[in-house]
């Protein structure tokens, strides 16, 4: 009987850190290449997978975080996609996406040499986590401004990324964490 109490214990201790604190999700499509790799066959992806073995990026998302503090421009955020999202990209569940959009801003996308380039209220935002050939191929948009308790979410692949600039703002409500840490595959890991 004892081993019952600390087995069933120990899982019911796994299930809430899961559902409450901690999750682990993986990365689908390209949309975060290259902050965050999926894996071959699905079209951009950098890394392949090895026989059985999918190397797309495994990270751990902390689900607390914003029951205590708001989301910060700049953060990877794991979320349910809005109804939109789900006609547009044809794929829902939850998505992995950067906030660039607070609620109350102004976001808009302009074209400089080619390039898609972000402005928030009417200046340019820094990514240094884009790469400049990630920047090609994405047509101007907006100026849309972010309703309250709402935000608007880009992949770092802006050319391939489904995003806010297709179906929307994301509401509160369906944020599920912030990405603080990708585990696997193990020559990835590192914090967020």
């Amino acid at each position: 009987m004892d081993w019952v109490v600390t087995i069933v214990g120990a899982i019911a201790i796994v299930l809430l850190v899961k559902a409450y604190v901690v999750n682990p999700y993986r990365i689908p499509s390209s949309s975060m290449e290259p902050t965050l790799h999926c894996s071959q066959p699905a079209v951009g992806c950098e890394t392949k997978s090895v026989g059985p073995v999918d190397l797309s990026d495994r990270v751990l998302a902390n689900r607390f975080l914003y029951k205590i503090r708001d989301p910060r421009r700049g953060e990877i955020i794991v979320f349910e996609t809005p109804p939109a999202a789900r006609l547009k990209c044809g794929a829902g569940g939850t998505f992995v996406k950067r906030l660039i959009g607070l609620p109350g801003d102004t976001v808009e996308v302009k074209l400089r040499q080619g390039d898609g380039y972000v402005y928030i209220n009417g200046k340019p935002l820094k990514e240094p986590y884009i790469e400049k050939a990630r920047r090609g191929a994405v047509g101007s948009f907006g100026p849309m401004k972010v309703k309250p308790a709402n935000y608007f979410m880009m992949g770092d692949n802006r050319s391939q990324s489904c995003d806010s600039r297709l179906w929307g703002t994301v509401p509160r409500a369906n944020l599920i964490g912030k990405v603080f840490a990708t585990y696997w595959p193990p020559k990835r890991i590192s914090l967020h």
